[in-house]
């Protein structure tokens, strides 16, 4: 997911990633995306399994699957063209993929075919990240605090006022730095991913240091504390109440309580922006971001190793492929690439 990039000025890979992709029309948005023998060498921006196969999302409306692990690549014809920059299935048929201005995406057959069910270019943001509890009910988080939730398998949306309960509860003073709550600007920071953890919470990475959890399926939602004030781009649940949140810089932060206490920066060797995470196995987490960093640990998430791809091109989203091998999204499109130091 996730997710995050150069596509628009707001997202992590911004820097560095080429500008083509980072100005478009309104109207041209509404064009279909143009089937074009290079798509899988574009800028793509995430990827998501749907039963045996894999679909992955990028520039221009590009929609690409594979059914071979990442070997080779189809593209499908979209209705749309703006950039699309997360995309989620909750089964093997039911996904959905979210861009600029506020573009939302449906499908039914595993993403051979895809309708377009959201698109307000009014009001001049993107996307960031969709996720669905089942079948049903999901929300598309991007820009500027936008929440918009579905109870009807994406069919139809409707704008969410995102009024998180403040640190300390309603009744809290307003922290003397925080500019936006002294001149109650309300939340007006990007919401960058969603994540779900195994216990059914839910976790919002957003800007400005600021991360968020849902004990009740997004219905509602509370500040965690944090431990940075930079922006976060993603967060990793693990076992239990235990999770990572990543984002500017290399940092990386590990909580054991469900986001109410934090770790110090876990060292990373360095300061690249981290914008995706998987976790393959109990002991295996990877972290991928810009200039081709991959950051590598073994002992669930405790301690990384620094690996960086020799092209130094961007990541934006990383899958396992199994046998030491992972499957990438980013600046040079979608690659499979063995995971330094696992084969």
């Amino acid at each position: 997911m996730r997710h995050m990039l150069a596509a628009v000025a707001v997202l992590a890979m911004a820097a560095g990633l080429p500008a083509s992709a980072q100005e478009q029309a309104p109207d041209a948005a509404l064009t279909p995306a143009v089937i074009e023998p290079l798509a899988v060498r574009s800028l793509m921006l995430d990827l998501a399994r749907a039963g045996g196969r894999i679909v992955a999302v990028g520039e221009r409306g590009n929609v690409l699957y594979s059914l071979d692990e990442g070997r080779s690549w189809t593209q499908v014809q979209v209705p749309a063209s703006a950039n699309l920059t997360a995309v989620y299935f909750v089964d093997e048929r039911h996904g959905w993929a979210v861009g600029h201005d506020d573009v939302i995406l449906r499908t039914e057959d595993a993403g051979d075919s895809w309708e377009l069910v959201n698109f307000a270019p009014e009001n001049n943001r993107p996307l960031l990240d969709v996720w669905f509890a089942d079948e049903n009910r999901g929300y598309a988080v991007g820009a500027y605090g936008a929440i918009y939730a579905s109870e009807d398998g994406g069919r139809s949306w409707k704008p969410v006022p995102f009024e998180p309960a403040p640190l300390g509860g309603e009744s809290a003073p307003p922290d003397p730095d925080d500019y936006y709550a002294e001149v109650d600007m309300g939340f007006d920071f990007h919401l960058n991913a969603i994540a779900p953890a195994d216990d059914g919470a839910l976790y919002l990475a957003a800007e400005a240091g600021r991360l968020f959890r849902s004990d009740d399926s997004g219905a509602s939602w509370r500040e965690l504390p944090s431990p940075y004030d930079g922006s976060f781009y993603g967060i990793l649940p693990l076992d239990g109440s235990a999770l990572l949140a990543f984002g500017l810089r290399g940092h990386v932060f590990h909580s054991g309580d469900g986001g109410q206490t934090w770790s110090e920066p876990i060292p990373t060797g360095t300061t690249a922006l981290l914008n995706s995470a998987i976790r393959p196995s109990s002991d295996l987490v990877i972290v991928a971001g810009l200039n081709g960093v991959m950051l590598v640990s073994r002992d669930g998430g405790r301690s990384f190793g620094f690996t960086q791809q020799d092209d130094r091109k961007s990541l934006a989203a990383v899958m396992w492929a199994g046998d030491g091998e992972a499957i990438v999204a980013g600046e040079t499109g979608l690659r499979r690439l063995a995971v330094p130091g696992l084969r």
